[in-house]
């Protein structure tokens, strides 16, 4: 099982429902990585998506509490127990936890692989990543850093120690 989130300096992911900022690279990367695949995302970031429908191209599995949460071609769970049920139907297929933070924390230590889009810049934030450097996760790879919209950012990808 793979995450994958952007993060500034300070490992924050989001503000108010939101990114931190808008960069057209890593939604594509972001979309590289997961077309054909199966995201898991809870309710509030399936709402952030566009139009507020799942993506295209992609399981979207959602994780929410609300026992009365339904969403068109989603599948819909109420526990960490019951998402990784419906995964053992994807074999084959790589799954990628994808948001928010609450989820990024119920699945972190399934995850071995992380798809981190580091930005070398702060932001107000009110929701934050695990840091993976603190938590002594190891980075197998990094591309040269890049620009746009002002800022500088790097894809890694990290290992669990």
């Amino acid at each position: 099982m793979n995450a994958i989130t952007v993060v500034d300096e300070n490992w924050a992911i989001g503000k108010d429902g939101g990114l931190l900022a808008h960069l057209p690279g890593d939604l594509k990367y972001y979309k590289e990585k997961t077309l054909g695949n199966v995201i898991v995302v809870g309710r509030k970031t399936l709402e952030s998506f566009p139009g507020g429908k799942p993506l295209p191209g992609r399981t979207n599995i959602v994780l929410t509490a609300n026992p009365h949460f339904e969403a068109e071609r989603c599948i819909v769970c109420r526990s960490k127990d019951e998402v990784l049920a419906k995964l053992q139907a994807f074999d084959g297929q790589e799954v990628f936890i994808a948001g928010g933070a609450a989820v990024y924390q119920q699945f972190l230590d399934d995850c071995d692989a992380f798809y981190v889009t580091k930005i070398d810049a702060g932001f107000a934030a009110d929701r934050y990543f695990p840091n993976l450097d603190a938590l002594g996760y190891q980075v197998r790879w990094e591309s040269p850093a890049q620009e746009e919209n002002g800022i500088r950012y790097r894809f890694l990808k990290y290992r669990r120690p």
